[in-house]
């Protein structure tokens, strides 16, 4: 960990998210980097922040910086959506509450195949995108982002990973995002893609 001279830097990254899933898959991705990953239950955190950001960067940023300043930590939180061409870019950063807010993935899903609902396969391209913010306590902030792009599927294919992975069809792979192992998963997706620029976003802040 490099630290500047005289300063008391912590050696804990707080991965700022109470979705168990995402939990997960940052385990994985930010395994080889120099901190000790903690979380917010971990951490006694119960707070709640608003997403009420009008973009992905935005709510991030949101996120990140309330849970540095409450933490006295650096925390990573991210903001992650999918944008379905045919639907004008939506869901977007709404993804997250497209069919209401106390709906479930599958609730997510099955109203998104009814708004592409005989919509053809060449019209069906998406976009996953995940925008990670990092801050530091003191509310220096440092951004990374990735885009995977795909098609939606007609119905649900695969039971790994979440949100709407079931139903976004990777060509070059031939699999949906549900269907790929996490190692696998890790180096394709949007999140991953993101995660792969934390490292040198943390030497920028100076940890």
């Amino acid at each position: 960990m490099m630290t500047n001279p005289g300063i008391l830097l912590p050696h804990k990254l707080l991965l700022a998210t109470n979705n168990q899933a995402k939990v997960r898959e940052y385990k994985s991705l930010l395994q080889s980097i120099p901190f000790e990953l903690v979380t917010l239950t971990e951490q006694g955190i119960t707070t709640i922040v608003n997403e009420v950001g009008k973009s992905l960067k935005e709510n991030a940023r949101l996120k990140a910086t309330a849970y540095a300043a409450e933490s006295k930590l650096l925390a990573l939180a991210d903001d992650s959506g999918l944008e379905v061409d045919a639907l004008g870019g939506e869901p977007g950063r709404l993804s997250a509450r497209y069919a209401g807010e106390d709906a479930s993935d599958r609730d997510r899903v099955n109203y998104l195949l009814l708004r592409l609902k005989d919509m053809p396969w060449e019209k069906r391209t998406a976009c996953f995108r995940c925008v990670i913010a990092i801050a530091t306590p003191g509310g220096d902030i440092e951004f990374c982002s990735g885009e995977c792009r795909g098609f939606i599927t007609l119905e649900p294919r695969g039971k790994q990973g979440f949100g709407y992975d079931p139903v976004f069809y990777l060509p070059r792979l031939d699999k949906t995002m549900a269907e790929l192992p996490l190692e696998i998963k890790n180096q394709v997706s949007h999140r991953g893609q993101a995660a792969r620029k934390v490292y040198r976003a943390l030497k920028r802040l100076g940890v």
